[in-house]
């Protein structure tokens, strides 16, 4: 394929942008080639600016659930714009979309709109602190939950030591409230528990871990977890920005049959636009400006033309619940159809699956933890995404971030994706030959 566009478009992005994206990961570095500049997307398919065509299996980072440019999602777009995108006054969008999350969701009795799944989980953590009078929070090394200064860690030298930033611009005094436990080790988490009693305003984590590649948490262990906030009173707080709506209407939560005290949604409840939420139990999200003391306020959280556009596909998916079972149903095709291509080059790599995500770990080691993943060979993940990228499958360019499905990937997408991988892994089979 001809990139030459692309690449002339990314020395010049570099220019103004720093890096020339405004996303790290979109900067195909961790792969060592220029990324491609999108011109357009329908379904399935997007096309780059030099007239390249995919297979797109990174759906936006998630939300594309019914491919991009759906004609039911554009339906009233035209009429919603012209009406306004943003007031900074109430909406009874915003009202209707409260409505139909906390129903899909019984943990979130009450929810509050903001921008981003980033703000969604400092907000929510800042409510967990304020409610409980507490500082310190657990999360796990390998969840992502945005870029704020108090989550931007990793974990120090053992399991009881203070989460170490992970960025320059990060204060230690920040982080020394955030302690990082092993994801899936509930003796971890007992143990931190135990040397900070009554000092954990709440736990945060991604019960299906989709930034580390997709590892779903043992529900055991979940259970667990649930448990321990019930003895200490800290606030458990599912993100469910990757996992919410997607891997059923009710998330992770429904599927395990847990359910959190508080829950972050992000850019899935918009369609794809600048959203974000989070809420939780009344009790606790009455702590909120202005209901309450704890302060949280945007100026475009629940815009207008967000809250049309995700009100379309969530009143659709609630709808249709049989597209859940579609998802499942190719994700199940996928799962399989890779895992035939690895034993025909017998490959050991583990596949990982969790509705429509979906995972090749570049490892022959199961992978329930971020130590697990860290096991990955990243040199033949590049060998893999170049050769995928080439054939016009799209992926996404890291060793560590989830497949997404959608219902428009048809039987031709996924047959063409697996004459790709066969290919792709013919290659790395004989790069670990060499």
């Amino acid at each position: 394929m001809n990139h030459q566009k692309s690449e002339q478009a990314y020395q010049q992005a570099q220019q103004y942008i720093p890096g020339g994206v405004n996303s790290p990961v979109r900067a195909f570095q961790s792969v060592e080639i220029s990324p491609v500049f999108v011109q357009r997307a329908k379904g399935s398919h997007l096309w780059d600016i030099d007239g390249n065509e995919y297979i797109d299996y990174i759906c936006s980072w998630g939300p594309m659930i019914l491919g991009h440019s759906h004609p039911m999602m554009q339906q009233g777009a035209l009429e919603a714009i012209d009406a306004g995108i943003s007031f900074g006054l109430p909406t009874l969008r915003e009202v209707e979309m409260a409505k139909i999350i906390t129903s899909a969701y019984p943990a979130a009795e009450m929810v509050r709109m903001v921008n981003s799944g980033t703000e969604a989980t400092m907000s929510a953590i800042r409510v967990a602190r304020g409610y409980t009078g507490r500082d310190k929070i657990v999360k796990f090394e390998g969840c992502y939950h945005g870029h704020s200064d108090g989550l931007l860690v990793k974990a120090g030298s053992g399991a009881l030591t203070y989460g170490v930033p992970t960025s320059p611009g990060v204060p230690e005094d920040i982080t020394r409230h955030t302690l990082v436990c092993r994801y899936n080790d509930i003796e971890s988490v007992k143990e931190t528990f135990s040397a900070n009693e009554n000092q954990i305003a709440a736990i945060i984590l991604e019960p299906i871990a989709g930034n580390m590649g997709v590892i779903p948490a043992k529900k055991e262990f979940l259970q667990q977890l649930r448990e321990l906030c019930n003895k200490t009173g800290a606030v458990l707080i599912f993100d469910e920005v990757i996992s919410g709506f997607r891997v059923g209407f009710g998330g992770a939560a429904q599927q395990y049959g847990i359910f959190p005290d508080m829950v972050c949604f992000g850019k899935i409840i918009g369609a794809g636009m600048p959203v974000g939420a989070y809420g939780g139990k009344k009790e606790i999200m009455e702590w909120v400006s202005p209901k309450g003391p704890v302060y949280q306020a945007g100026t475009l959280s629940g815009n207008p033309l967000a809250m049309f556009m995700g009100l379309k596909q969530l009143g659709y998916l609630e709808q249709h619940s049989e597209i859940y079972q579609q998802l499942e149903q190719t994700g199940q095709k996928l799962q399989e159809g890779i895992q035939t291509i690895l034993n025909r080059h017998q490959l050991p790599y583990q596949v990982q699956r969790a509705g429509s995500l979906c995972c090749i770990f570049f490892t022959e080691k199961p992978v329930l933890c971020y130590d697990d993943a860290m096991t990955c060979d990243t040199e033949l993940f590049k060998i893999y995404f170049r050769e995928m990228l080439a054939q016009g499958v799209l992926v996404a360019p890291s060793q560590f971030e989830a497949m997404f499905v959608s219902v428009a990937h048809t039987e031709r997408d996924l047959e063409q994706t697996f004459v790709a991988m066969d290919k792709a892994f013919a290659a790395v089979k004989a790069a670990q030959g060499n």
